[in-house]
């Protein structure tokens, strides 16, 4: 980056980390009733509080994620707080053959997609770890998994856009403040010698940029068929997704920046539910439910396309 772009990049970094008071609240999304929403990672943190937002709204929502149990203990909570019950998608966004199955069984029983929250994540994981197909996990799991869910999910999306009020189905996808550290390093994407020297941190921000890139390039790439797409940094906040970090670095981290859990949810419910985010598709949005602006290179179209094609080539073998 420039020196003038860094400087805007400290800017965006400490706006998004001492956000003002959100003029957003989950009470100001309208009524939902007959929309159809997933939320991936949708059992505990942000993604528990967007779906109780959605619920209470009146939406149908699938709570989609690989942990049956955390699923069944969510889906009773929910149902209790708002008298409405989650469905549960079995979903491992770490192995391509699940989120096929995940995708085929969803639109078994579902023509239509109103809304996708491409929220779940992981942070931090042990270097060792890896997707079931041979990829970096964080990479694998929070870019590649929902890319391939988002593209096999498309139909219904463009299905539903025709019977949303407003005429328009939504990808929100969760990025992260980390998307301004890092860009996309191509030989660190699947295992080898080149990602064994990366730290865990750097592939975790490789991947929150990769989040972003990908949601403009939906949003270009379908965006004159109805579908919208953003990327959020839902601020710092208190999740499970910190539970690989280091011991002092979660007293650092509760200590100074993490925020209540519930905010978390307001930036995604804002760009999912909210007219005003018709009008910005393709572009990032800060704490707490405003437009901001994401790290200079994720607006490079050029780049947008080499990793288009990239997610594409990892997945011919399982069409």
């Amino acid at each position: 980056m420039t020196i003038s772009q860094t400087i805007r990049t400290i800017g965006q970094i400490f706006a998004q980390s001492f956000p003002p008071t959100s003029k957003f609240s989950a009470e100001d999304i309208p009524d939902l009733t007959g929309r159809v929403c997933i939320v991936t990672g949708g059992y505990t943190g942000i993604g528990k509080e967007t779906v109780k937002a959605l619920l209470k709204k009146n939406a149908t929502v699938y709570i989609a994620g690989r942990s049956k149990s955390k699923a069944e203990s969510a889906v009773e909570e929910l149902r209790t707080s708002t008298g409405k019950k989650p469905v549960f998608l079995e979903l491992d966004l770490a192995n391509l053959a699940s989120i096929r199955r995940s995708a085929e069984e969803f639109l078994g029983k579902e023509q239509e997609l109103h809304i996708l929250f491409n929220n779940a994540g992981v942070l931090s994981c042990p270097i060792e770890q890896t997707t079931a197909d041979g990829y970096d996990l964080q990479f694998g799991t929070n870019v590649l998994g929902h890319w391939y869910f988002t593209e096999l999910l498309m139909p219904a999306l463009l299905r539903g856009k025709e019977t949303s009020p407003d005429k328009h189905a939504r990808v929100i996808t969760t990025s992260s403040i980390a998307s301004y550290f890092s860009i996309i390093q191509w030989n660190t994407l699947k295992d080898g010698p080149a990602r064994r020297k990366m730290l865990s941190g750097q592939l975790y921000a490789q991947s929150k940029f990769g989040n972003v890139v990908v949601a403009r390039e939906v949003a270009r790439r379908y965006g004159d068929q109805g579908i919208i797409s953003i990327s959020v940094n839902p601020g710092n906040i208190k999740t499970e997704l910190y539970r690989h970090v280091w011991k002092i670095q979660h007293i650092i981290l509760d200590f100074i920046t993490l925020q209540p859990t519930p905010l978390g949810a307001l930036t995604q419910l804002y760009a999912g539910t909210m007219p005003e985010a018709l009008q910005h598709n393709g572009e990032f949005f800060i704490p707490w439910a405003r437009f901001g602006k994401a790290r200079a290179e994720a607006y490079d179209v050029e780049l947008g396309k080499k990793l288009w094609e990239w997610l594409e080539g990892t997945v011919k073998g399982f069409k």
